[in-house]
């Protein structure tokens, strides 16, 4: 009896390691579909089409496969079993009714918990202690289907994203390791998820790395180490330049006791700026688009 056919949409290094358990397993997977490196992005992780070209997989990067061509390419490989790891695309209702065997999606949060994009930065902008990976069904809307297994993993209040996804990253293949033989038999137990607990978020760009001098400590802390490098920043801006920060320090001892308007200089050097609730280390900065301005204590940023 031959082995039922799996199609595989995936990007990311959670998709490079699930992919490749498959394929150590010698499961059927019959084609890649995943997407173009973007140039304006940082490639710090592995990707699945280097798995799938090493074995021979066919590799494809539609700009969208729910297009009347793609739609009929897709029945084309008959699948029996869609998974998808970390693809950045919807996939329509059409597609998901092909295989057999169901279409599931791995997604990086304990669902239903942070649905959409960018689960994990969100998740440490939060300051959230605990993230993880689920594998659910696909549905027509987006992480809302019923959860086949879920694996966390505990994250530090100085962690940055990528700190935290590199902790949580085992998580998918352990699950995978998991369930995977029950959703080739078709026997996988489903849970519905409970949606009154559901969370959304969109993606971000990098103007949602923007400091809001308002906001505490903590939570400035929690937004640079959820986009600090390789992710895009966060930043302000001080006329014609813009400050990138990188690192920071919310219980610096230069910081203790000090307070002023949200965003005032208190000390240019150590570089300590006031925030809704005391005050903030700036340790690793950047200045970007024009030469650094002279700074001075009583300044608003």
């Amino acid at each position: 009896m031959s082995k039922p056919r799996i199609l595989f949409f995936g990007y990311s290094e959670v998709g490079y390691d699930c992919l490749s358990l498959l394929l150590a397993r010698g499961d059927n997977v019959v084609a890649l579909i995943t997407h173009e490196d973007n140039p304006h992005e940082k490639i710090w992780f592995k990707t699945p089409a280097v798995a799938a070209r090493e074995r021979g997989i066919p590799v494809f990067t539609p700009e969208s496969v729910n297009t009347p061509e793609w739609r009929e390419r897709i029945a084309a490989l008959a699948p029996d079993l869609i998974l998808s790891v970390y693809y950045r695309h919807m996939i329509g209702t059409k597609i998901l009714a092909l295989p057999r065997l169901g279409a599931w999606n791995m997604h990086g949060s304990l669902l239903p918990k942070y649905r959409g994009r960018a689960p994990i930065n969100w998740a440490v902008l939060h300051g959230e202690s605990r993230i993880g990976m689920t594998l659910h069904r696909m549905v027509k809307s987006a992480d809302a289907g019923a959860v086949v297994d879920q694996e966390g993993v505990e994250i530090g209040p100085r962690d940055t994203a990528e700190q935290a996804f590199r902790k949580v990253m085992p998580c998918a293949r352990a699950v995978l390791a998991r369930q995977i033989d029950a959703l080739l038999a078709g026997t996988a137990h489903e849970t519905p998820q409970d949606d009154s607990q559901a969370t959304y978020f969109t993606g971000r760009k990098p103007e949602d790395g923007r400091i809001a001098w308002t906001q505490t400590s903590r939570q400035v802390f929690n937004l640079i180490r959820a986009v600090t490098d390789p992710y895009p920043g966060a930043f302000t801006d001080v006329g014609g330049a813009r400050l990138m920060v990188w690192w920071a320090e919310p219980d610096s001892p230069v910081t203790k006791g000090k307070h002023g308007a949200p965003g005032e200089i208190l000390s240019v050097s150590p570089f300590v700026i006031a925030t809704g609730d005391g005050a903030l280390e700036l340790t690793r900065t950047e200045w970007r688009g024009a030469p650094a301005p002279d700074l001075r204590v009583g300044q608003r940023l």
